[in-house]
């Protein structure tokens, strides 16, 4: 196969339009990651209007990225770190699937994510129209190409296993899925009792307070961010620190998540007063013994 460089430079005119691809496809595996990203999954659903499925697709679209890299004709690698950073990736997909179907009353696309809704609502439908191609494709693209990127660096380097710093950080990363997997269960349990004391005609509980709860106000945001950051730290391990970035506008996008959904939890009057107690008392997203109250 020729290499890309002499594709470009050669007579275009002898070029047959799958040599090009074939070469773009084995020298540029993060190019071809994008437009397929680009053309089924942001072009796609924005023309179509069906943004309620980005939230399962969330759960695959990491393994497909990580899958193409593995099995790509052009990957070398180091393979016990090849074997668990994938091995991982599918444990958390598992995780997630799981929890988005058990959220959905295992049925796929049946909710609309209530931000996007709620942006939606906010503004006339031909500005949404607009406005949801870029907040919503564009920005998807951006986070799941970026934090797959560690992905990249694991299978196009051979840098030597290192048992104290790879085991350092699978054990990070498996502590973020195990973190994000009690976390989603205990809000599960919660929200089930909720239902059941509606049913009965109890009073409903305002607040999920105990658990990894009692010691973070999202502590399934931690776990989701820990295991990011863990995998990125391969990255690092391979040589391509910059990958991180990838990790880094996941966790901005997270900052926005966390402001809009306690400022959610705030908007119930009979909530307010204990949400805010909590607030006060009780960290963000990293777990950690409760705080005296202040004015």
């Amino acid at each position: 196969m020729r290499p890309l460089t002499a594709v470009w430079a050669g007579d275009l005119r002898a070029i047959t339009t799958l040599d090009f691809w074939c070469a773009v496809g084995y020298q540029e595996p993060l190019l071809v990651v994008n437009l397929v990203f680009f053309l089924n999954v942001g072009i796609l659903f924005w023309f179509i209007s069906v943004l309620q499925l980005i939230d399962p697709f969330w759960t695959i679209i990491p393994v497909l990225i990580g899958t193409f890299y593995q099995y790509h004709p052009a990957a070398t690698t180091q393979p016990l770190r090849s074997r668990l950073a994938m091995g991982l990736l599918w444990i958390w997909a598992v995780r997630l699937t799981h929890s988005y179907f058990r959220r959905s009353e295992w049925q796929v696309g049946a909710r609309e994510d209530w931000r996007y809704a709620r942006m939606a609502q906010s503004m006339s439908r031909t500005w949404w129209v607009v406005v949801s191609f870029f907040a919503v494709g564009v920005t998807q693209q951006l986070m799941l190409v970026g934090i797959t990127l560690p992905l990249l660096a694991i299978h196009t380097s051979t840098a030597p296993w290192n048992p104290i710093v790879d085991t350092a950080i699978f054990a990070s990363a498996a502590t973020g899925i195990m973190v994000a997997l009690i976390a989603d269960n205990q809000l599960r349990d919660f929200m089930v009792e909720n239902e059941k004391r509606a049913q009965e005609g109890r009073v409903r509980l305002l607040l999920l307070d105990t658990g990894l709860w009692r010691y973070s106000r999202h502590p399934n945001f931690f776990g989701e961010q820990l295991w990011w950051w863990s995998l990125g730290m391969w990255a690092v391990m391979c040589g391509q620190s910059w990958m991180l970035v990838g990790a880094a506008f996941n966790s901005l996008c997270f900052i926005s998540i966390t402001r809009m959904t306690e400022a959610r939890m705030l908007e119930r009057s009979e909530r307010a007063s204990i949400y805010c107690h909590y607030q006060r008392t009780t960290s963000v997203w990293i777990p950690w013994p409760k705080r005296a109250a202040t004015a």
